[in-house]
């Protein structure tokens, strides 16, 4: 069933009004999907900051520089260049389900491949094609989230499943740390060394099969088509009225009847004129989408410059151990998992281009406070601020992009983000390797800062100055 119903009737004010009054439903009313989704999605949290943790200082060592260990950073986000595309168009053509099984075989036992490596050429190999099959999952996930969940819901499950990832899944740099440490222990050997790291690696690939297993059970949401011919995912959750905002609400829906969700092309967050676009009818919205990309491009490229290589930015600067190194990064990482819940809070005081460019314009200065600062605490307190707001515009971002595409392009359009976030996590790395190495480890976090600084801006020029050209009803 369509979310929106009986749009042959004007969308006036007091229906609005009404749905405005309606409750927000309850977390056991979500479908199967959701719930199988969002275990998954803490397993792979897990999987992401243990081993995020560990290869670093895995191959720090090995031995290795901090250029080569951004190379090898970046090798795992361009394989996920290489196949966002063509997963993201293959997950449209034979669903998300299939796809999204074999990321869940293939990513723990790539992973576990590169814990095993220690010549260069081997790791950064394994590492390629550990990032090529674990797109499928940034490819796949905000897709089925967004298709199974009402209007109502979504951004409080997409502010969940950011919890999941980045908060709860913050955990395992305590497990990334201790265990380590543990084995260690057991060897009687330095928790800096090889083998007890190598664990960790192996440790994070066991996470992602484990928490991948009842993925067999997913339902492939079935796909109708809208009176412009772009089809549409029916929802498994119970149909609500759309989340339409009034004061942005455009006169020509009010007047026409049209509803933001039941029109593939029209969306109260989308953008002066986008209703008239024939791209986004007949093909691909190019313009739009290169609206919503280069923004996100420039944006991972500063963040990936700097979250990339924190732990060893810690361990170079601060001479820290796995086992405090983890510590640090569960609490930075569980804080700000849980202030991403309060999402849903922000957005509806704020409004989602608002808060997302707010929080972007912060964290540049931010970063700049972590690479100079002068004792560890302020380092760290630079850190879990940056960390909370990061968190924080991580499902509001995710809906705004979503919200302004038809249900026929939002896979292609997160395999086009998962290729910004490829090409910012091999670029940003990469340079932030090669600055720590020849120049000072603080630069990295200048060079980040500045893409920050850029990024909001390109929003603002893409979709702020539209959306205040709309007039309220």
């Amino acid at each position: 069933m369509p979310l929106a119903q009986n749009t042959s009737k004007p969308v006036t004010r007091e229906i609005l009004l009404f749905k405005r009054r309606i409750p927000l439903p309850s977390w056991r009313d979500l479908p199967l999907n959701v719930y199988l989704l969002l275990f998954f999605t803490l397993g792979k949290g897990f999987q992401i900051t243990i081993s995020t943790l560990n290869i670093t200082y895995y191959a720090h060592s090995l031995g290795y520089k901090p250029d080569f260990i951004g190379v090898l950073n970046a090798m795992g986000a361009i394989g996920s260049l290489l196949g966002a595309i063509p997963i993201g168009l293959l997950a449209d053509r034979l669903g998300r389900k299939p796809v999204l099984l074999v990321s869940a075989l293939l990513t723990p036992l790539f992973l576990a491949i590169t814990g095993l490596m220690t010549v260069a050429p081997l790791l950064l190999g394994a590492s390629l094609l550990q990032g090529v099959v674990a797109s499928a999952y940034w490819v796949t996930n905000i897709p089925i989230l967004t298709e199974s969940s009402s209007e109502q819901q979504r951004v409080g499950v997409l502010a969940l499943n950011s919890f999941l990832l980045l908060g709860v899944g913050a955990l395992g740099n305590l497990l990334g740390g201790a265990i380590p440490e543990f084995v260690a222990g057991i060897l009687h050997v330095s928790a800096a060394s090889t083998v007890p790291l190598r664990w960790g690696v192996l440790t994070a690939a066991l996470f992602t099969l484990v928490f991948g297993l009842p993925l067999w059970f997913l339902r492939e949401p079935k796909r109708t088509l809208t009176t412009t011919g772009a089809p549409v995912t029916e929802n498994v959750a119970p149909p609500q009225m759309p989340n339409i905002v009034l004061p942005a609400l455009p006169k020509d829906v009010a007047s026409t009847g049209t509803s933001p969700i039941r029109d593939a092309t029209t969306y109260s967050d989308a953008p002066a004129g986008y209703q008239a676009d024939s791209s986004a009818k007949e093909g691909l919205p190019v313009k739009l989408f290169a609206q919503l990309l280069v923004p996100d491009l420039l944006f991972t490229m500063g963040e990936g410059s700097v979250v990339a290589l924190i732990q060893l930015y810690f361990v170079l600067r601060f001479h820290l151990l796995p086992g405090p190194l983890g510590v640090i990064f569960t609490i930075s990482g569980l804080a700000g998992g849980i202030f991403s819940l309060t999402s849903p809070l922000f957005v509806k005081r704020w409004g989602k281009l608002r808060l997302i460019t707010f929080v972007q314009y912060v964290s540049a200065p931010l970063m700049i406070l972590i690479g100079f600062a002068p004792s560890i605490w302020l380092a760290i307190g630079g850190e879990y601020t940056r960390s909370l707001l990061r968190t924080l515009i991580d499902p509001i971002y995710a809906a705004f992009a979503m919200e302004k595409v038809s249900d026929r392009y939002r896979a292609t359009l997160s395999g086009f983000y998962s290729v910004t976030w490829s090409i910012g996590y091999s670029i940003g790395p990469t340079i932030a390797g090669w600055l720590q190495t020849n120049v000072s480890l603080s630069t990295s976090f200048v060079f980040g800062a500045s893409c920050l600084l850029i990024a909001p801006t390109l929003l603002l020029l893409f979709f702020g100055r539209r959306r205040q050209i709309a007039a309220p009803v």
